[in-house]
């Protein structure tokens, strides 16, 4: 079943969460649908190889990835969908290609900035001419205009700000049923936010109180005021904390949680400072139910970032609608692994629910192009991203669309994965274990909050 409207538009309110750190930094300083035999290491299906639209030629498609590499807040902060797309290719190139094409990747770094996205977008589109966008992550993305101008499909770009939610031509991972006439964000600037994560802790673990902490900083503290909508919504009692950004006291705000009772911990900052906020708690003594994290934060590199607070980090918990990128029982996240240890054998301690994404991005848009054969188009393509029809990435993603649906009102039935860090897991090595039956039913009626990004 796809997620609806509201469903989608809460994970793009979880990713701008996510994202939100990083902003912070540099304030401061088809169900079902086939994949190509060859992804897999199938025979390729024959075709005659005509060039078919810009980009294409009789022997290859040209795709482009976007990505903020070098961005003032580190390397690795969005890298993850770009090595995942990467490897997908790969896989699909040396399987013998798609329709008898290779898929050439063109990649750019855009640095963090708005200009740079810019930039990155010009080149890509008219000094390379790329057929279509794929698998993005970047922080400002700026060139959104440009790219729906140009009818360039944009295809499982991660949707830190709203551009996915407003541009025609832009395809998020997560889909969306807003209007994205250009116009205005939303349904006339309005997004929805639905409550199946605190529905899911206060019915798995019978919490009934959270704390949530943010920056003295316009968008952190906006952020949090969605989170404490979204709990109180549900029933919590919420206890909220703001920090100076400079210099965050910490040691008051476990002080005030370890008073309060407080169960959960949710938030609204970087790495940073929930590594150092998990060190006042440990330091504290607080005990938690679960610190909940958001899919941008659901990386191998839990263990060193938070190598100084134990308990803190044994009650990490992260969710997101995508499959837990650990969980190997499952055949096409086995088939991820496979690929990056293959091609990208240096990112084994790197990888992340992000990488997991980006390789479904790139997925996505190869099972778009697959139906049209020799005669590849990118009219064709977006027919297939405009159907209507839930795809789920071969069971990687919850079944998404792309459909123009009513303004929201009324409950909404919506899923989740989740996974809780385990220092145990892998042979002690530690890792996020699966805390759910399947995503595909782990799913409850919730109510739908109005919010304006």
């Amino acid at each position: 079943m796809p997620l609806t409207g509201p469903a989608r538009a809460a994970r793009r309110a979880r990713r701008a969460g996510a994202a939100l750190g990083a902003a912070l930094l540099l304030t401061v300083a088809g169900c079902g649908t086939r994949l190509p035999p060859s992804a897999f290491g199938g025979p390729a299906a024959a075709g005659s190889g005509g060039a078919a639209d810009t980009g294409v030629t009789r022997g290859s498609i040209k795709v482009g990835v976007i990505t903020s590499l070098t961005s003032p807040v580190g390397s690795e902060t969005f890298a993850g969908p770009r090595y995942g797309a990467l490897a997908f290719f790969r896989a699909l190139n040396d399987a013998g290609g798609l329709h008898g094409r290779s898929v050439q990747v063109v990649t750019c770094d855009d640095g963090g900035s708005g200009i740079g996205n810019q930039d990155c977008v010009h080149r890509l589109i008219d000094r390379e001419q790329v057929f279509a966008l794929v698998s993005g992550s970047v922080l400002d993305y700026a060139g959104a205009p440009y790219v729906s101008s140009k009818g360039v499909p944009d295809v499982g770009g991660q949707p830190i700000g709203t551009e996915y939610e407003r541009w025609p031509h832009l395809y998020g991972i997560y889909g969306s049923s807003a209007p994205r006439d250009g116009r205005a964000v939303g349904w006339d600037g309005t997004l929805y936010q639905s409550t199946e994560v605190y529905r899911f802790f206060k019915e798995r673990l019978g919490a009934r109180s959270a704390a949530v902490v943010s920056y003295d900083q316009a968008d952190s503290a906006r952020y949090a005021r969605q989170i404490a909508d979204g709990l109180r919504a549900e029933g919590y009692r919420v206890l909220t904390q703001t920090v100076d950004l400079a210099v965050p006291g910490f040691q008051a705000v476990a002080a005030a949680m370890k008073a309060d009772g407080s169960e959960l911990l949710f938030d609204a900052m970087d790495t940073r400072g929930n590594a150092a906020l998990c060190q006042a708690l440990d330091a504290a003594g607080v005990k938690l139910k679960a610190k909940v994290t958001n899919v941008q934060n659901w990386t191998a590199t839990v263990g060193t970032d938070y190598r100084a607070s134990p308990g803190c980090r044994n009650a990490l918990w992260a969710t997101s609608a995508s499959r837990n990128y650990e969980d190997v029982r499952y055949p096409a996240v086995q088939a991820f692994r496979n690929a990056m240890a293959r091609y990208y054998p240096e990112r084994q301690g790197l990888l992340s629910a992000w990488e997991l994404e980006g390789w479904a991005g790139a997925q996505w848009l190869t099972d778009a192009m697959d139906p049209c054969g020799s005669d590849l188009t990118r009219a064709c393509v977006e027919h297939f991203m405009n159907s209507g029809t839930p795809y789920d990435a071969h069971g990687l993603l919850l079944p998404a669309a792309f459909t123009h649906a009513p303004r929201p009102s009324g409950p909404t039935r919506a899923c989740l994965d989740a996974a809780r860090w385990d220092d145990s897991a892998n042979d002690g090595r530690g890792g996020w274990v699966t805390q759910v039956p399947d995503m595909t039913t782990t799913c409850f009626e919730v109510p739908q909050l109005p919010y304006r990004p």
